[in-house]
Parts: structure tokens; sequence; C-alpha cells
């Protein structure tokens, strides 16, 4: 008979890279759209500082693009000298509460198509996005300069008082498209084999590692499958993480999956708020919404930790500390999947419903947490990222 895997204490302190963090629940970065002009405001401070005074033992403040032409959504921040003191408010909040607090940071490429100061979305070769805009491919100066960019912006972070560095390299943002055999149909040096479609986003990991240097923990969020015909799956995705690994500047990653611009709804399961997504949008593209919003948000039925059966193939794979994503509700699935040897587990609408579950898990008060994925958080993006059943609409100045 197989013996069961030891038991791991969930709520004891465990080392991230440099860091020691006081459990083993980290707030998963779920983009907060409460930065009108790019700026930390004072509700994403109290977003943050809710979280970390729940328990959680990092909180991860999304998403943060590299330049304003890496923006995917408005109100959104992007890092430059003028987000700097706003962006060490919320590290400073974070620390109060006794977390850890992190930052991701990425490019969304075509995602989110033209905004201002995005006059030519970037992808890793030239087309027409799902929403019909037009992709450019990415020069070889463009690819440099995104790399240096993203160098910069770890440098900003770290002196606002980060700890942690998550780099996207998913959901169809830039660095993923270029990991992408969908998406990515160069010939040159930076297409064709998984090697070469990697060598971007290794680029940016070893830029990042060496501007932010040792005692902050680097992560990056990778998707094992897009969840696309021809997309990123698990026989490419395991061989871009044995890459990664290999390189050695990763302190973990967070495994996800899904297509912010062809199949977001593979990425969250459950209800599917089409009609709440619709009234968002202006009258001309609610019509077209309604025209192709079951192709672009489809069904996927929710299951807890329904990302597992994947992530298991990389903890086989992989001598690297791997974070467990995806519809994470339960005390008894963390403590499943820490005895099965994932280092974390990432909690994001768990923590939108209730800021204070892991608190409340560790204090014997609940097992469970209360979230029904109605998934009706999502369409708040455009206005304060929250739970529409406990939270009012966030005031965005």
């Amino acid at each position: 008979m197989q013996a069961r895997p030891a038991p791991v204490d969930v709520f004891a302190p465990a080392k991230l890279g440099p860091l020691t963090l006081r459990n083993r629940i980290v707030k998963a970065a779920t983009f907060e759209g409460r930065s009108r002009n790019g700026l930390v405001d004072d509700s994403l401070v109290a977003f943050h500082r809710r979280v970390a005074a729940g328990g959680a033992a990092l909180s991860t403040v999304a998403y943060l693009a590299v330049s304003r032409e890496g923006m995917g959504a408005p109100n959104e921040i992007w890092v430059r000298e003028e987000a700097v003191p706003g962006l060490a408010r919320v590290a400073d909040a974070i620390h109060a509460e006794g977390a850890a607090a992190a930052a991701q940071l990425g490019h969304a490429g075509a995602v989110g198509g033209p905004l201002p100061g995005k006059p030519r979305p970037l992808g890793p070769s030239k087309g027409r996005s799902p929403m019909g805009g037009r992709i450019f491919a990415a020069t070889e100066a463009d690819i440099a300069r995104v790399t240096d960019e993203f160098a910069a912006a770890a440098r900003l972070l770290v002196r606002a008082g980060f700890d942690a560095i998550e780099l996207h390299l998913g959901h169809g943002y830039l660095l993923s498209a270029f990991l992408s055999p969908r998406w990515n149909r160069r010939s040159d040096a930076w297409g064709g084999s998984v090697e070469k479609r990697a060598r971007f986003p290794r680029a940016v990991v070893r830029a990042v590692r060496d501007a932010i240097g040792p005692d902050v923990a680097l992560t990056a969020k990778l998707n094992m499958a897009d969840g696309t015909p021809g997309g990123i799956w698990l026989d490419t995705s395991l061989e871009t993480a044995r890459l990664l690994a290999a390189d050695g500047a990763l302190d973990a990653l967070q495994l996800t999956g899904g297509s912010s611009l062809e199949n977001p709804m593979y990425l969250f399961r459950g209800e599917v708020p089409r009609a709440e997504f619709a009234a968002t949008l202006p009258p001309l593209l609610r019509l077209g919404f309604r025209l192709v919003g079951r192709r672009f948000l489809r069904e996927y039925p929710f299951e807890e930790a329904f990302f597992r059966p994947y992530a298991r193939q990389f903890l086989a794979a992989l001598d690297l500390p791997l974070i467990l994503l995806g519809g994470i509700d339960r005390l008894d699935t963390i403590e499943e999947a820490l005895a099965e040897g994932f280092a974390f587990v990432a909690m994001a609408r768990a923590l939108l419903r209730e800021p204070d579950l892991p608190n409340r898990m560790r204090e014997g008060r609940a097992r469970s947490g209360l979230c029904i994925h109605c998934n009706r958080c999502m369409p708040t993006i455009y206005s304060g990222t929250r739970c529409v059943l406990v939270e009012p609409p966030a005031a965005v100045t």
C-alpha cells in the first residue's frame, strides 16, 4: 500500500526564495481597476491592506505594466518614477499588516487592443486579434527595448519596497504570445522551436533577476495551456518550464492557463456573466458582444482546484517550487496540495469574497470559503474589482 504524503502545516512559516512568508497562502494577482491615470489611489491601498490583515502571507498588486504601451486596460498602473510614491504606500500598508508585498509585472502586447499611448499593439507576428484590432510584429529593437523596460520597472518596484516580483508569462500577454505556436509564427531566432519561442521570456527573466539582485523573490506566472486550438499545451509548457528552471533565475512558478484574447473563462470556470460584461460596453460594442459573446466567454463547469491535474505534471518534472492556482476555496484542498509537493497555493476570488478567510481558517472558524463562482466580479474590473455580494463600487479618482 502506498504511503500517504506527510502533512504540511498550512500556517507555519515557509521560504520563497530569500523571503520567509508567514504561511503558505498567497493572494493571486487580480487586476484591481482602481488606478485612474495609471497611479495608486486610496482604494487600492485599502484593497491590499484588507488582504494582508486577513492573513494571506503575500498580497500581489496587479497588473503593473512596464510601460504605457504595455497596458492592457484603463485604470491600470504603468511603472514609472511618478508611480513610485503611491506604490510605496501599497507596499507599506501590506507590511504594516505582517504580510509580504509582491507586484505582478508585464507587457500586455495585443491584449486590450489600442489604448491611449499604445498605438501599436505588439505581438510576435503580425495579424488580427480576436477583437478585430491589428497586431504588429515586434522588431529586434522592440524586443530589446521591452526587455530593458522590464528591468527598469523592476528596479523601481524594489525601490518602492516590494519583496517579490511576479513576471506575467501567461494569458496571451506579450511574453506568453511569444511562447505560443498559434501566435508566434516567426522563422528567425525568436520563433520556431520551443527553445527559440522561449528566448524572449527567458531574456526578460534574466534581465529582471540581474536588476533586482538576490534579496528580492522572483516568480513567474506561466500558462500550462491556452485552451485554444494550436496554442500552448502541456507538452510545450513543460519544456518551457524546464528551460526556465535550468536558468536558475526564478524562485517559483505559478501555474495558470487561458487566454485573455481568446478564452478567458478557461482561467475562471463557473458561471458566465455575459449580460454583466455586455452592460459595461458602449452601445455599438455591446451589440457586437451579443453576437460573439458565447464564443468568447465559453462555459466550463467549476471544479475545486481545477488546474491541479495539469499542475501535477510539473511537480513530476521540475525541481523548482510551484504555486498552485485555480479555484481553491477549501482548507482540505490546500492541505492536500501541500502534501503532494506544491510549495504554496494562490487564492483570488475566494479572497475577493472574504479577505479574512486565511485568518478564519487558521483559527478554526472556517474550513471553506463562501465564493459561489458566479464570476460577477469579472466585469467589475472596469470600476474597481470586487465581489458584488459584499462590496459597493469603488470610488476611482
